[in-house]
C-alpha cells in the first residue's frame, strides 16, 4: 500500500490516462497535477496549472517546430517544479506523459526523485500508422519532421527511471535498447460498470430509442477520420444498410481531427464521405460525443461493434465494448490483434476491404446466436487482461510502489 506520500502527475490534458490512479492514490496521499488550464476537478488532487510563455517561433524550421513547442512546455513545467521546490516540497515519486516534452528537465530538478514516465507512442516512417493507408500517403518531408520529433521522447527514455506503455505493440515501437525500462500496463477499464445488460435499451438526444427489437451497429471514434478507417467504414455502411432492410447505425464521434492531417479548405472527413455514398440517412445516426453513461447503454444494445484503426495507439472504447459483450468486428492491424483472436473473442476484417466489413457485420447481426460465446470471451477477455481494479490498478501501483522503495 501506498500510503502518506506526495506524488506529482503531469499531463497537459488533466486527468488523462492517469484518472483512475489519481483517484486511487488521493484516500491517503498528497497528489499534485501540473497540467494546462482546465475546469475539469477530481476530488483531493491539488492542481498546478501551467501554459507555455509563448508560441513556436514562426518561420522556423519545420522539423524543429515540435521540438521547440515541447521544449516550450517542459521548461513552463520546469518552472512550476521549482515553485514548488522553494515551497519545500519534495515529491515522492513524479509520474508524467512523456508526449509534449513536460517532463523534459524534471530530472534536472529532481535529480534523487524517482520519475514514471508514460510511452504511448514512438513515431516511426516504417511499420505503423505512416505510410499504412495508401489513401493518404507518406511524405519524405514527413518522415525527416518525424524522425526529429522523437527527440523529445529519446531525452525522456534516457532520463527516466522507468516507463508504462498501454500494450505490448505500442512498446514494441520504442527502440529496443530502452525495452527493460517500459512496463507494459494498459489503463484499465471498469468492467463492473460495463456489463452486458439482461433488457438493454438506449434513447438518444434525438429521441430515438433503440431496444434490440432492430439491429444496431455502432462506431465510435474520438474524431471520425482515416487513422480510425472512418472513411473504410463509411464505404461499409452504405452495403451494410442496402443490404439489412432494418439494422440502424449509429457513429459516435467528433468532425475535427486528432491524428493526421485534416481535410483541406475546412471540410470535415464526414462530409467528405457523405458525398462518397449513396446511403439511408433514416438509419444512420451521427450523435456526436455523448455521455458515457448514454455510451455504455448503447454498447449494451450494439448486435455489431466496428472498431477500425491504423497500427496505432490502440482505443479505450474497443475494450469498453469487449466488456459490455459486444460482438466486435476489428481490423486486422497489430493493436486489435493483439486482444482479438479471430472467431474466438471477436472477428478481424481486412482494413481496407468495405466488402468483407459489410458482409461479416450483415451475417452477424442476421444471425446473433452464433456469436453469443464470442462475446462472453470478449467480456472474460476484458475482465482477465484489462480490468481496472483487478489487473490494472494493482499493477500500476505496485510498481509505484517498487519505486518510492
Amino acid at each position: 500500500m501506498i500510503k502518506n506520500k506526495t506524488l506529482v502527475f503531469i499531463h497537459q490534458n488533466f486527468p488523462g490516462q492517469f484518472r483512475h490512479l489519481c483517484r486511487d492514490l488521493a484516500t491517503q496521499n498528497r497528489i499534485f497535477f501540473i497540467t494546462k488550464n482546465t475546469q475539469k476537478r477530481l476530488a483531493k488532487v491539488e492542481l498546478l496549472t501551467y501554459q507555455p510563455h509563448r508560441a513556436t517561433t514562426p518561420n522556423i524550421h519545420p522539423y524543429l517546430t515540435t521540438i521547440e513547442d515541447g521544449i516550450l512546455h517542459g521548461q513552463a513545467v520546469a518552472r512550476v517544479l521549482l515553485k514548488m521546490q522553494k515551497q519545500g516540497v519534495r515529491p515522492d515519486i513524479i509520474i508524467g506523459h512523456s508526449g509534449w516534452g513536460e517532463t523534459q528537465f524534471v530530472k534536472d530538478i529532481f535529480p534523487d526523485v524517482p520519475l514514471l514516465s508514460y510511452f504511448e507512442f514512438f513515431y516511426s516512417a516504417h511499420g505503423a500508422d505512416v505510410g499504412f493507408d495508401p489513401e493518404y500517403p507518406s511524405t519524405e518531408e514527413l518522415k525527416f519532421q518525424l524522425r526529429s520529433r522523437n527527440q523529445l521522447l529519446l531525452s525522456c527514455l534516457e532520463s527516466t527511471d522507468h516507463g508504462i506503455s498501454p500494450t505490448w505493440w505500442q512498446q514494441s515501437r520504442f527502440p529496443s535498447v530502452f525495452s527493460s525500462k517500459i512496463a507494459v500496463i494498459h489503463d484499465g477499464v471498469d468492467t463492473a460498470a460495463l456489463v452486458p445488460a439482461d433488457d438493454p435499451s438506449v434513447t438518444l438526444a434525438n429521441g430515438l430509442t433503440f431496444d434490440g427489437s432492430v439491429p444496431l451497429v455502432t462506431f465510435v471514434a474520438r474524431h471520425l477520420e482515416p487513422y480510425r478507417g472512418f472513411h473504410v467504414f463509411m464505404r461499409a455502411a452504405e452495403r451494410i444498410l442496402a443490404r439489412h432492410p432494418t439494422a440502424h447505425i449509429v457513429i459516435v464521434g467528433g468532425d475535427s481531427t486528432s491524428y493526421g492531417k485534416k481535410p483541406p479548405d475546412g471540410e470535415t472527413y464526414r462530409a467528405r464521405a457523405l458525398k462518397e455514398v449513396t446511403i439511408d440517412e433514416k438509419r444512420l445516426h451521427f450523435v456526436g460525443w455523448i455521455e458515457y453513461d448514454v455510451f455504455r447503454k448503447m454498447l449494451q444494445v450494439s448486435d455489431a461493434h466496428v472498431y477500425l484503426t491504423y497500427p496505432f495507439v490502440l482505443s479505450w472504447s474497443m475494450i469498453e465494448a469487449m466488456s459490455t459483450g459486444c460482438l466486435v468486428i476489428g481490423s486486422q492491424t497489430a493493436p486489435v490483434e493483439e486482444v482479438i483472436r479471430h472467431e474466438q473473442n471477436g472477428l478481424l476484417v481486412d482494413f481496407f476491404d468495405p466488402e468483407s466489413i459489410a458482409s461479416t457485420v450483415v451475417e452477424a447481426i442476421s444471425k446473433p446466436e452464433r456469436y453469443r460465446a464470442m462475446r462472453k470471451a470478449a467480456r472474460r477477455t476484458a475482465i482477465d487482461r484489462y480490468d481496472l481494479f483487478g489487473v490494472s490498478l494493482p499493477r500500476q501501483k505496485a510498481l509505484l510502489k517498487s519505486m518510492i522503495g
